[in-house]
């Protein structure tokens, strides 16, 4: 802003608060918006700008537009160009909003009261702000949605007749992350996951499925401590799984929630349960004078039972209508951005995967896709998801050590978790349930088929407890099929060198040993 109060935009740069482009070019869209009202945002993952030269350029977090697509460089333009090639990013447009006051939106919806963006612009000033404009309701112009449905995930709306508008937005003011549409997302969209692991398990006899259901729920709570570096006791990791196995069985609430951690913390002697009270961080103590190194700070205390009553009216609302995996991502992962809990708080997001995919009847009745394991296995691509964010959101976060060594947040940051792009997270629990259905339940199936046949033709010729067949089997398993020296001296002694010689070929036609288990 000059001397006179009016806004320049940017010319050309090579770096755009230190990121830099891949040549020389103006920024526009929200990249113009941020620079010329001073917000303070977490940067979109993609930025735009208008390259001297007649070809898109899409690379290294940018997307070079030709000259041609060189918006007005005033504040209706930047904005009409965002809202048309940059999606929606309802952080920068509630600062946005905040910064420029009622007067100049009253201004942009005035000069076209008919234009589309104008009134998509003025729907979102006062969904975002909760202010009502100096402006009467709109007389004319086709209802257009606010979401471009070609651009970002949304749902079927409802009609804001005020500003003749569709209502696409999934979530409220209070939780709205958003999804881009990608190849990707797409082609998981084709692949229809559900229905694949329905195919999976149709052929499955009901006691093989139950007892894979089991196996699969305790692979996913073992999983989850894992994930945190936890090795709980036995009890711990089956009431977990018992607890996963009821997931979606109860609409989402704020209690419900804390039950789950009173039952995931096990021992709460040295724990806060509850909603934090206080600051709460992800990272270390600096070893010689305690203070917070953080890697990620949650949302101030304040802020959490607002974003919890967001995050609940989401899961009844819009998750009820969205792509399932979609709408687990943005749930859970919201879930662990807000870090609403002293402890617990990596596991009950695992579990609200769980939970959305369950209440919206994704996976089969009573079987649990071992996500978790999954994610185990990909630990450093879910630690880049959660860092896709936070990354960008940490430098934005003004903070204090308290007496306690704590973090105590200084600015409102509120927005920066009920808004965030939830993309990565949505393409890479994808992956992960596509893993689990196509991988881990047929394997698993296809195990305990191959366990069965073992065991019943070793009881065809031996009198032997299950509990002995199943020691015998996790003996030949550890060691490619054969029995070991030891374990015919000790355990199986009283076998005949014939009856063992029959046992491992058996075990090596159930599970083609020579293949490999």
């Amino acid at each position: 802003m000059d001397a006179r109060g009016e806004i320049r935009f940017s010319g050309p740069v090579t770096v755009f608060q230190e990121r830099c482009l891949p040549e020389t070019a103006t920024p526009a869209g929200y990249a113009a918006l941020i620079e010329a009202y001073g917000l303070a945002v977490p940067l979109p993952r993609t930025l735009s700008a208008i390259g001297e030269r007649h070809r898109i350029v899409e690379r290294e977090g940018w997307r070079i537009a030709t000259p041609r697509h060189a918006p007005h460089p005033t504040l209706e333009g930047h904005l009409t160009f965002a809202l048309k090639y940059e999606g929606l990013d309802l952080a920068i447009l509630k600062r946005l909003f905040v910064a420029v006051g009622p007067a100049a939106i009253e201004a942009l919806v005035r000069g076209t009261p008919t234009g589309s963006y104008a009134r998509r612009i003025w729907f979102l000033y006062e969904w975002l702000t909760g202010k009502r404009l100096s402006l009467p309701d709109a007389a004319a112009g086709r209802y257009v949605p606010v979401v471009d449905p070609e651009l970002q995930y949304a749902q079927h709306g409802e009609s804001a007749p005020r500003y003749r508008v569709r209502n696409n937005l999934p979530g409220t003011p209070e939780f709205c992350p958003l999804v881009f549409r990608t190849r990707e997302l797409d082609r998981f969209a084709s692949i229809d996951l559900s229905r694949r692991a329905q195919d999976v398990i149709a052929a499955v006899p009901r006691d093989i499925l139950a007892r894979t259901a089991a196996f699969l729920r305790l692979k996913d709570s073992r999983s989850s401590y894992a994930i945190e570096g936890e090795r709980p006791p036995q009890d711990r990791i089956q009431r977990w799984g018992r607890a996963i196995g009821e997931a979606g069985r109860r609409p989402l609430d704020a209690e419900g929630l804390l039950r789950l951690q009173r039952i995931v913390i096990g021992d709460a002697r040295f724990v806060s349960l509850g909603f934090r009270r206080e600051g709460g961080f992800v990272g270390e103590h600096d070893r010689e004078t305690r203070m917070p190194l953080p890697e990620h700070i949650g949302a101030r205390h304040d802020d959490l039972p607002v974003l919890i009553r967001g995050m609940i009216a989401f899961d009844r609302g819009a998750a009820q209508r969205m792509d399932a995996v979609i709408a687990a991502a943005i749930l859970a992962f919201g879930f662990v951005y807000i870090h609403p809990l002293e402890d617990g708080n990596g596991r009950l997001h695992r579990y609200l995967i769980h939970h959305v995919l369950a209440e919206r009847g994704f996976n089969p009745p009573g079987v649990v896709f071992p996500v978790s394991a999954a994610i185990h296995e990909r630990i450093d691509d879910y630690r880049a998801v959660l860092e896709s964010y936070s990354g960008r959101l940490l430098p934005l976060i003004e903070w204090e050590a308290t007496e306690s060594f704590n973090v105590r947040v200084l600015n409102d940051t509120g927005d920066f978790y009920r808004f965030f792009d939830a993309t990565p997270h949505a393409e890479f629990l994808h992956a992960c349930v596509q893993k689990t259905i196509e991988e881990d339940l047929p394997q698993e199936t296809d195990f305990l088929r191959r366990y069965d046949s073992f065991r019943g033709q070793v009881e065809a010729f031996l009198d032997m407890p299950e509990r002995t067949i199943d020691l015998l089997f996790r003996f030949l398993h550890q060691n490619g099929g054969t029995l070991s020296r030891r374990a015919r001296e000790k355990e199986f002694e009283a076998l005949t060198d014939h009856e063992a010689s029959r046992i491992e070929e058996v075990y090596r036609t159930a599970f083609n040993a020579s293949e490999g288990v």
